[in-house]
């Protein structure tokens, strides 16, 4: 099976999948609240909140049939509204999900490939994010990409990919 990489589309629907990624990707394994519910909450909103300004970048994977099947994407944020894995002002935070039929298959490795290449064209020196450590399927993919462990917020850790060599604050 194969996937095509795309950068998101200003569509309703493409939009829709993202926020359902942004969903996906917190690790809550057990009585998650609902999607609505979860993404308001202002800790939450902040990463989907007026997407679409400047320095935000979301790919979409798609399988052989044309259906989305995962997404990874950054934004970036300021020391005044930090995201869990805020590094500093010059590092936007990613996130990856893929849907549960998609994960195992080396997608989410190859659209955090795509990320990095879109992210060093758009002149980051590094890419940073927040991970629960009891995500062991994320963990391992981070780590197998080269994210080091640079902080921690509350109980997930803070970690940085280096596109370039950069100091955490």
């Amino acid at each position: 099976m194969s996937v095509h990489i795309r950068d998101i589309e200003n569509s309703k629907y493409d939009l829709v999948f993202l926020t359902d990624m942004m969903y996906e990707a917190i690790h809550i394994p057990e009585n998650k609240p609902p999607k609505e519910e979860l993404l308001h909450l202002p800790q939450n909103k902040i990463y989907s909140e007026g997407w679409g300004r400047q320095g935000d970048r979301a790919l979409v994977a798609v399988n052989e049939e044309g259906i989305p099947v995962g997404a990874a994407w950054y934004r970036l944020f300021t020391g005044s509204k930090k995201g869990y894995g805020y590094v500093n002002d010059q590092t936007p935070e990613l996130g990856i999900a893929l849907t549960k039929g998609a994960r195992g298959k080396r997608f989410g490795t190859q659209l955090m490939t795509r990320l990095f290449e879109e992210a060093t064209n758009d002149g980051y020196a590094a890419l940073s994010l927040s991970v629960d450590p009891q995500n062991y399927q994320a963990l391992k993919l981070y780590q197998k990409l080269g994210f080091k462990r640079c902080g921690l917020s509350g109980t997930s850790w803070t970690m940085i990919y280096e596109l370039e060599q950069v100091r955490c604050d």
